[in-house]
């Protein structure tokens, strides 16, 4: 099945929830400011947020003012091309020419589908041909080793682990060692995932790279933080702790098929700058998707 088959799949909530409506509320009308007002509210209530809406149909309208019999639809069709602009940046991540190991550091709060998609990631990265090794970071949650072990057994992909409370920066300092030592591609760390607003959590992802960087001074490469796209607009508050703690170089949005609020993705993205990496669309072992802009905005406006 196509990317873009299997999005607007993913989507068909979102799809039902801003789409549909979408193409009811323009449908044979020309552009004035009573059209203006209510796809600003329909782009709000599908957690796009108020200054990304804002800020995407001031641009949209600026492009189809220069044409001279623009309707409705016509500001629809400017709209997919701005939000495919703003959301490019993911596109350019490649696997073939990145340090090796290569540390991706995978960071969230507790319920957002973390260690599995560590595992997706991991099985994705297998059938590119790369080899890669697990860190079973989240020593703080019950069953995390032993799940992060599951997935890694259905990926292909070896687990180092020191079993539940254990130091979670020792575990990730032994990964990258064992996988330098067996020259793997990839090491994926794995870590806890308590609240974003408990500052003992930062601590303790901010000790684990400090530790990774007596072996290697750029480790973690990459730090990832994974995001459930139902929370709407309270993934935008994870981020910012997320990032002002950590630099983030990308985010994976989960159960985008679980809400019909896909629209945070684009306000996410809108508001922080950072490059969505990831969609996760279902409890499969290839259900993660390497995010595509033009293929995201397409679901979303075209009716």
């Amino acid at each position: 099945m196509s990317f873009f088959k299997r999005l607007k799949e993913g989507l068909s909530k979102t799809r039902q929830g801003f789409t549909e409506r979408l193409g009811g509320l323009i449908r044979g009308r020309a552009i004035d400011e009573g059209l203006l007002a209510e796809l600003e509210d329909l782009m709000i209530t599908s957690d796009f947020g108020v200054a990304t809406a804002q800020a995407l149909l001031k641009e949209a309208t600026g492009r189809v003012k220069r044409q001279p019999q623009a309707d409705a639809d016509t500001l629809r069709q400017a709209l997919r091309e701005v939000v495919t602009e703003r959301l490019q940046g993911g596109e350019a991540l490649t696997w073939e020419s990145v340090e090796r190991p290569h540390v991706i550091l995978v960071v969230g709060v507790n319920g957002v589908g973390k260690t599995t998609t560590i595992g997706k990631l991991a099985n994705l990265l297998r059938t590119k041909g790369k080899s890669v090794i697990l860190a079973a970071g989240d020593t703080f949650r019950a069953a995390a080793v032993e799940q992060l072990g599951i997935w890694g057994k259905r990926a292909g992909s070896s687990v180092i682990s020191q079993g539940e409370g254990a130091d979670s920066a020792s575990v990730i300092y032994d990964a990258l060692a064992s996988a330098r030592a067996k020259g793997v591609d990839f090491l994926i760390a794995d870590t806890a995932g308590r609240l974003h607003t408990k500052s003992n959590l930062m601590e303790e992802l901010k000790k684990i790279r400090r530790v990774l960087g007596r072996l290697d001074p750029l480790a973690p490469h990459d730090v990832w933080l994974v995001l459930d796209a139902t929370t709407g607009q309270n993934a935008l508050s994870q981020v910012r702790q997320f990032h002002q703690d950590l630099q983030l170089t990308g985010l994976i949005v989960t159960k985008l098929d679980g809400t019909a609020k896909g629209g945070v993705v684009v306000g996410i993205h809108e508001t922080f700058g950072i490059p969505i990496r990831f969609l996760g669309m279902g409890e499969g072992l290839d259900d993660l998707r390497p995010f595509e802009a033009k293929a995201f905005a397409e679901a979303l406006f075209d009716l």
